[in-house]
């Protein structure tokens, strides 16, 4: 049977059978994704699609799926204690405010047992506290919020530095540091005395504030540690900065310290303050 003859009995097009799909050489974005890959391990194709697009590479993304696939570059799922692979560059001390801001996460719960969690912003410099940020949900969308709310009172920092979790590695923040040019470093997994700046200033806070005062609700929450943050940058003495307090600037002057009052309790350590 002819061709023109099937094509007729089938009711297909005889330019459909004689096609054959043209597709242009993908060489250089697979070159590129597979150097990609072996730089962020633990980068999937999406996020591996964000760095591309920086460098000017945008494919769709149902095509950068299937050659991510082609090449065999799933992130694979790992178990056991968190290992810092391949080598990373060293960060640089900063030498001047605004420089280099910490990033970290301290939970605590109310007394209704209900968990709340506290995203803590530090000067690596001026060891100023920026910000605490009180919330029983903060994902990777609201730290970009606030960092962006941050921002447009201190400026744009040079480099964030933060620990691998998942709020912080999230398409997000890297789209937000993306956007704002904004540089992130990483440290090794396992390692949180590479970020020992903000590790530091937890310690004081959990010891000072979290352990010292029986949170009522998130609102109390909130007010508490807004008055431990002022007291933090304008009274408290800084060991690492000969006993003085973070260098004032008009952005760090937020008004009168809240007033609170030593309330004895029965259920705490002795001498609990609640901040009213």
């Amino acid at each position: 049977m002819s061709e023109r003859r099937a094509c007729a009995l089938v009711g297909v097009s005889r330019r459909v059978i004689r096609y054959e799909p043209t597709r242009p050489d993908d060489g250089a974005l697979r070159q590129r994704l597979r150097e990609l890959a072996a730089e962020r391990r633990r980068f999937g194709y999406r996020r591996l699609g964000y760095l591309l697009a920086r460098e000017g590479i945008a494919p769709n993304h149902k095509k950068l799926l299937r050659i991510y696939r082609e090449e065999g570059l799933r992130v694979r799922r790992r178990g056991g204690r968190k290992r810092a692979l391949g080598t990373r560059r060293p960060m640089v001390l900063p030498d001047g405010p605004n420089q280099r801001w910490s990033l970290d996460f301290v939970s605590d719960s109310l007394i209704c047992g209900r968990r709340f969690r506290i995203l803590c912003v530090v000067d690596d410099y001026t060891r100023e506290c920026l910000a605490l940020v009180a919330d029983t949900s903060l994902s990777g969308a609201r730290v970009a919020r606030e960092l962006t709310s941050l921002m447009g009172s201190r400026g744009k920092p040079h480099t964030v530095v933060s620990d691998n979790g998942t709020e912080l590695t999230s398409s997000a923040i890297l789209r937000w540091s993306q956007e704002r040019r904004v540089e992130w470093h990483y440290i090794a997994p396992g390692k949180p005395m590479q970020n020992g700046f903000v590790e530091s200033f937890n310690g004081r806070l959990r010891d000072e504030c979290l352990n010292e005062t029986l949170f009522t609700s998130l609102a109390h929450a909130r007010f508490v540690l807004a008055a431990w943050r002022h007291d933090y940058n304008t009274v408290r003495p800084h060991s690492k900065l000969g006993g003085k307090t973070p260098p004032r600037s008009p952005a760090n002057v937020s008004g009168a310290c809240p007033r609170h009052v030593a309330i004895p309790s029965n259920n705490h350590h002795e001498g609990a303050r609640l901040y009213l």
